[in-house]
């Protein structure tokens, strides 16, 4: 009887190496069902020979489905795998950007695996992982973000034949729940503050507010970027800190690469600013640093912010709330759900709707202060 040959392509079945450096043989029979062998195999060979006989018993019309082995009859058990072993394998695998692959590192290292690194992967229970889950509540991004990479390495440890079930079966675990409610500045909030800023960061920060940019969006726009005759400003890539140095890169999902219609009340002033600029590159950064070509630090912009938040009186106010400022107006003046997406750069509709709940709730308030500086009309009688 002739052997399977490794080197051969593979015309039945599939062939698959795990991190544990076992390997695991699977086909789909007729009628699309996929089947795995009872066991992964120390040697790819063992997992040849097993899909071989799969074929023939097929092609001979007695193929009957393999039995799962138990402790007893498994000749050579697996070395359980520790979660700490097979989350770096699983990253490992992954086509990442670097700032996702370095925010992964950071959860694995400060909320995933202080808890749960040295568990095998079949012994973390869903209670196990509700109770890790509850022990994160006072860092509700942190815990959201977490919760998401963890139920995607148990999801790849089911494929892998690992576990048979992943226990990462919190209710909405993924969702985040900002730890504070979201401030919003009023126009009139919105210019005293801008007023307050120094003058060399007013355009970036105007821009941020009325436009909803991220930080590192802003920061990251090109002199081309800016497109007053079309009264766009372009997001195509931004600035990112990774390993404290300064990066330029492309937004991490397509709805972060839009174009966001700029207010036609601020184009003159945008124009008037744009006139005094000294002639550039198109492509030169728009709000570069000091010396005039590198990307600006957060925390250069954040000095500017400090000034324009202390003239308002808001001191828990984030250079990122100005986006929230930003939506929370668009919502008032109408936005629908997708248009708030477009504009915001968001994948999901989940923060665009909690913007027009913020817009909706303002609403109610104008109306009870209109109301408090009216006399109740007569609406009976003559």
């Amino acid at each position: 009887m002739a052997s399977p040959r490794p080197g051969r392509k593979r015309t039945f079945g599939e062939i698959s190496k795990l991190p544990s450096g076992r390997y695991r043989a699977r086909l789909r029979i007729p009628g699309g069902e996929r089947i795995s062998a009872p066991q992964t195999f120390v040697a790819r060979i063992d997992a040849e020979f097993w899909l071989a006989e799969q074929e023939r018993a097929l092609s001979r019309g007695d193929w009957q489905p393999p039995t799962p082995l138990t402790a007893a009859t498994a000749a050579v058990p697996d070395v359980g795998l520790t979660l700490r072993q097979y989350a770096h394998d699983v990253i490992g695998r992954r086509r990442l950007r670097p700032t996702t692959l370095a925010l992964y590192e950071k959860l694995l290292r400060l909320a995933i695996l202080p808890t749960l690194g040295d568990r095998t992967l079949d012994s973390i229970s869903p209670t196990d992982i509700a109770r890790w889950y509850s022990s994160l509540d006072a860092t509700p991004t942190q815990q959201a973000n977490a919760y998401s990479l963890l139920k995607s390495i148990f999801k790849d440890a089911v494929d892998d034949d690992l576990i048979t079930r992943n226990p990462c079966r919190v209710r909405a675990g993924s969702q985040k729940h900002p730890a504070k409610e979201i401030e919003i500045l009023s126009i009139d909030q919105l210019n005293r503050y801008l007023d307050a800023v120094p003058a060399k960061r007013r355009v970036l920060l105007l821009l941020a507010a009325w436009c909803g940019l991220r930080s590192g969006e802003a920061r990251g726009l090109r002199v081309q970027d800016l497109d007053l005759d079309r009264g766009v400003v372009h997001v195509r890539q931004a600035v990112v800190r990774l390993k404290g140095q300064l990066l330029l890169t492309t937004p991490k999902t397509r709805a972060g690469l839009r174009s966001v219609a700029i207010p036609p009340h601020l184009l003159p002033a945008l124009r008037t600013w744009q006139a005094q600029q000294p002639e550039r590159p198109p492509t030169a950064l728009l709000f570069p640093a000091g010396d005039g070509v590198s990307p600006l630090y957060d925390s250069v912009l954040r000095d500017a912010h400090d000034l324009g938040k202390a003239a308002i009186n808001m001191p828990g106010l984030t250079i990122h709330g100005l986006r929230h400022t930003s939506a929370t107006m668009a919502a008032q003046f109408g936005a629908t759900i997708a248009e708030l997406q477009a504009r915001i750069g968001h994948t999901t509709p989940n923060m665009a709707m909690r913007y027009q709940h913020v817009a909706a709730d303002r609403d109610t308030q104008l109306a009870r202060r209109i109301s408090e500086h009216v006399t109740q009309p007569k609406l009976t009688g003559h």
